[in-house]
């Protein structure tokens, strides 16, 4: 356990961070499933918009790698192309 004032503090922020940061990482996997899920094409192209604006969002907040986000997008765009 931290013994200084500000290691303590500085646990009580990383832990809500953490926390704050799981529910987002946990709502993009579900648009992107949601996306992937999908087999018209319309609907796709919906929520393929709707992922990727999360997803660059995430990316610019550094919650996931940039490299990441754009990994995630192209797979997603190419896979409603295909549909």
């Amino acid at each position: 356990m931290p013994q200084h004032k500000s290691a303590i503090k500085r646990m009580r922020q990383n832990k809500k961070r953490r926390a704050h940061n799981r529910t987002r990482r946990s709502k993009m996997r579900t648009v992107i499933k949601k996306v992937q899920a999908e087999t018209d094409k319309n609907l796709a192209e919906k929520y393929l918009k709707e992922a990727i604006s999360l997803i660059d969002r995430l990316s610019t907040k550094r919650i996931i790698h940039p490299n990441t986000a754009a990994r995630k997008k192209a797979q997603l765009t190419k896979h409603v192309n295909n549909l």
